[in-house]
């Protein structure tokens, strides 16, 4: 049984299907909520698995919002400890630049189902239960593969979605966590942004019906995987 120290930027960008996975695994998590947490809590750096979820705002966003300073210092520290850690969208950004990467606006959106190209470093890790399964994608930054990193996946708009380091760091660019029967939170949350887009929400609707029974099983096998070659 594991004990999960969970980063979360906006209530609704949560664990989403990976709450159920841990709870049928054994494993424990716990939120903090990173507008006002303590990253000085030592839940943070004793946690067996640190997850970083997304937000929409930038890894370099510091000026515009303090706390990141703390908590990009938080994420550091795990990082040198050697320790399991688990970034998705914001949160694999912030892993990329502690790890020494750029991380720049990729001059549009990428918002939408579709599926990943996966490396052949891809193919033999924990995502290849991914391949064919189109994943939610939602962001405009993205990040550079740190130099010692595996390259794991990219897509058709960002040729950088995935990477790890070892067994113990895996950045997701994608929301393989985004529960698709919750996916009107996500839509009524990022609002502003998806009109100035221009993003057919009933296109994001039925996409996230059409594909969300596969993408659920396809993450669960991706997660299971590396959490256990993570510890």
């Amino acid at each position: 049984m594991a004990a999960i120290a969970v980063i979360r930027h906006l209530a609704f960008e949560n664990l989403g299907i990976l709450e159920n996975l841990f709870t049928r695994r054994g494993d424990t998590f716990f939120y903090i909520e990173a507008p006002a947490a303590d990253f000085t809590d030592p839940r943070l750096q004793s946690a067996d698995l640190l997850v970083i979820l997304g937000a929409p705002i930038g890894a370099f966003d510091e000026a515009r919002y303090p706390f990141l300073n703390a908590e990009t210092a938080c994420i550091r520290t795990r990082i040198e400890a050697g320790k399991p850690t688990l970034g998705i969208c914001l949160g694999a950004q912030l892993i990329a630049r502690i790890l020494g990467a750029a991380v720049a606006p990729m001059g549009n959106k990428e918002i939408g189902f579709s599926p990943l190209a996966l490396t052949e470093a891809g193919t033999a890790s924990p995502l290849r239960h991914l391949a064919g399964t189109p994943v939610l994608h939602w962001h405009g930054d993205q990040f550079e593969i740190p130099p010692q990193a595996a390259h794991l996946a990219a897509s058709a708009a960002c040729p950088h979605q995935a990477f790890s380091v070892g067994t113990h760091i895996l950045a997701l660019q994608f929301h393989l966590e985004a529960d698709p029967a919750k996916i009107e939170y996500w839509l009524v949350g990022h609002a502003c942004e998806l009109a100035a887009a221009g993003i057919d929400l009933q296109q994001l609707r039925d996409d996230a019906a059409r594909h969300g029974q596969a993408l659920q099983q396809a993450a669960e096998k991706t997660i299971s995987e590396w959490l256990d070659q993570a510890r």
